[in-house]
């Protein structure tokens, strides 16, 4: 799933440790996302929503669009 994670964490100079801390996950599993090898729960995916204050479909993209 295509997702901006990394870009929103660059914005606020977080590393990947320092998000995986808020988000009680490890930073291998950032890495993960960024990286479009994980997607993540609908769980994690409305805690990083809250986190950067955005809808999610504002931080994720569905990268197959006959998904819709």
């Amino acid at each position: 799933m295509k997702n901006r994670l990394k870009v929103l964490r660059a914005e606020r100079n977080w590393t990947q440790a320092q998000l995986a801390a808020e988000l009680a996950v490890s930073r291998q599993t950032i890495n993960a996302i960024e990286r479009e090898k994980f997607d993540p729960s609908l769980s994690l995916a409305f805690k990083l929503s809250r986190l950067f204050d955005l809808p999610v479909h504002d931080i994720f993209e569905d990268d197959n669009p006959n998904n819709r």
